[in-house]
């Protein structure tokens, strides 16, 4: 990997990157010291540092308090830049309503099955229930169906995601590098899953480190081995560059 540099715009995905994760969502604990490094590499790069996620930017501060930096959230439906001025897209009440019922009561028929829903996406967690990877695709694909264009189906590690048709993780890091303090840098994006690819390929467009975390084939150009590593290398470079 190559050391960080002061003129890199960063865009960090957070479960399976700085985080480790975990059986659930609700299991993942940040340590001070976490939430101290991304504040540390937010003030080496001039605040040109988006948190880019699956969790809505309410969980997002959530984790990360008192901090608020610039994020997208539910992999890029809302937005917060780092003026912290929030955009995010309309989808019908009532129709996303009835597909959130239909899958919350396919997973109450299923030991280990784990609903959530985000606002403008919602996942069906299987990390528990190995053997229901098939049903549970299946059963949000139909519920994606109902929605027709709106909405497609979002293959991750564990689990299925119903979310914004149009919208993913690359277009959210392309908004970012349209505006300060992030133009004009490099773009610099971890991420560890399939969602993760389409930050990856705009970043390698831009000329930017696409920066794969754990095994599986990548469209990333680096690759570390696991969260643990990511925070090391960022900890790293802020001590090479307080010693320049």
């Amino acid at each position: 990997m190559p050391p960080l540099r002061p003129d890199w715009a960063f865009f960090l995905d957070l479960d399976g990157t700085l985080f480790e994760i975990r059986s659930t969502p609700q299991a993942v604990r940040r340590e001070p010291e976490e939430v101290e490094l991304v504040s540390r590499l937010h003030g080496a790069a001039g605040g040109a540092v988006a948190l880019v996620s699956g969790r809505a930017i309410a969980t997002i501060d959530e984790l990360f308090a008192p901090l608020r930096l610039a994020c997208a959230g539910q992999h890029g439906a809302e937005r917060r830049d780092a003026q912290l001025k929030v955009q995010k897209i309309e989808l019908p009440e009532e129709p996303m309503k009835r597909a959130a019922d239909a899958i919350r009561a396919f997973a109450a028929r299923h030991q280990g099955l784990l609903f959530e829903n985000k606002g403008l996406s919602m996942a069906l967690h299987y990390r528990l229930a190995p053997h229901l990877a098939e049903a549970a695709h299946a059963a949000v694909r139909d519920a994606a169906a109902a929605l027709g264009d709106a909405v497609e189906v979002q293959v991750g590690k564990m689990v299925a995601e119903l979310r914004p048709a149009g919208r993913d993780k690359g277009g959210a890091i392309e908004a970012f590098m349209r505006e300060p303090p992030f133009a004009g840098r490099l773009p610099v994006f971890v991420g560890d899953d399939l969602t993760d690819e389409h930050g990856f390929r705009v970043v390698n467009r831009l000329g930017g480190h696409s920066v794969k975390v754990g095994e599986g084939a990548s469209a990333a150009r680096w690759r570390l081995e696991a969260p643990a590593a990511v925070r090391a290398w960022i900890a790293a470079g802020l001590a090479h560059a307080a010693r320049c």
